[in-house]
């Protein structure tokens, strides 16, 4: 196995029977009230793995945590504080997952299981981001646990996947921009509109959401009658997104009015259109 390869990895792959068999013939572990102190950190911990194999997180979890309260200083230890994060995110109990984590990083910064401790604590937060109408505090937290993955951990396996994750959680808070932006488009209530749609061109113009709100900006700005803007907001749309379905609904919108899509007037958007079409900063 590659030095890279996370202990955890190992961890998962014990099977039911070895972690019976790791007991050593003295009477298992068994669920409700136990007497911990009468086992072995490897028994104990063998048990963790056990009720992980049997979908069984919560008391997985529990027995990790008897292993590093009973026996701080093993070997051990170490590998159940990890193991307690990933057994609490299996059980869904994101809380705990996030303090067992953020324990192995504050505890083990160097260790080979750090990257994956950052990676946990960072999914402990996105996993949590189920829909867009919900409240964005979960994103920005993800986002941020998800930058620290990558940036402190760019050679480690799981610096991609947090790459990855990080551009969805960006597009969720796009979406939800979008969202609001077109409760407000829908009521006539133009200029909040607006200030949305801006947000989604100026701060998240990677994201799958820019054509949808440059369009939007077209409807909203010929709505208030301000045809600069709308001509440039189509320019931008037509020059970035052409093949796209938005292009084509502004196109005929600005050109039913008689408009050409292209940079007019001196207001936000044409400074978008100088730096980004034109190259000019100035």
């Amino acid at each position: 196995m590659s030095k890279g390869k996370s202990r955890v990895t190992l961890i998962l792959a014990v099977s039911a029977g070895i972690a019976l068999a790791g007991c050593g013939g003295n009477e298992s572990v068994e669920r409700g009230n136990v007497n911990y102190e009468n086992y072995t950190a490897q028994q104990i911990f063998e048990r963790g793995e056990y009720d992980l194999a049997q979908n069984d997180p919560g008391l997985a979890a529990r027995n990790f945590a008897e292993v590093e309260r009973l026996y701080p200083y093993s070997n051990l230890a170490k590998r159940a504080v990890i193991m307690q994060a990933f057994a609490h995110h299996r059980d869904r109990n994101y809380e705990e997952s996030r303090a067992a984590a953020q324990r192995y990083i504050d505890f083990y910064p160097a260790d080979e299981d750090a990257a994956y401790a950052q990676y946990l604590l960072a999914l402990s937060y996105y996993d949590q981001i189920d829909e867009v109408g919900r409240d964005q505090g979960l994103t920005f937290q993800a986002l941020q646990a998800l930058r620290e993955v990558i940036e402190r951990y760019p050679d480690s396996e799981y610096a991609t996947t947090a790459i990855l994750k990080f551009d969805l959680a960006f597009d969720h808070l796009a979406a939800k921009e979008m969202e609001i932006g077109r409760y407000y488009l829908k009521r006539d209530h133009f200029p909040a509109a607006i200030n949305r749609f801006r947000v989604v061109v100026e701060d998240f113009e990677t994201t799958s959401h820019t054509a949808e709100a440059l369009h939007r900006l077209v409807e909203s700005y010929l709505s208030l009658g301000l045809t600069d803007e709308a001509r440039t907001a189509g320019a931008i749309l037509g020059h970035n997104f052409r093949g796209t379905s938005w292009y084509e609904d502004s196109y005929k919108l600005l050109t039913g009015q008689g408009l050409t899509l292209e940079a007019a007037g001196d207001n936000w958007l044409r400074q978008i259109y100088r730096q980004t079409i034109q190259g000019r900063w100035l």
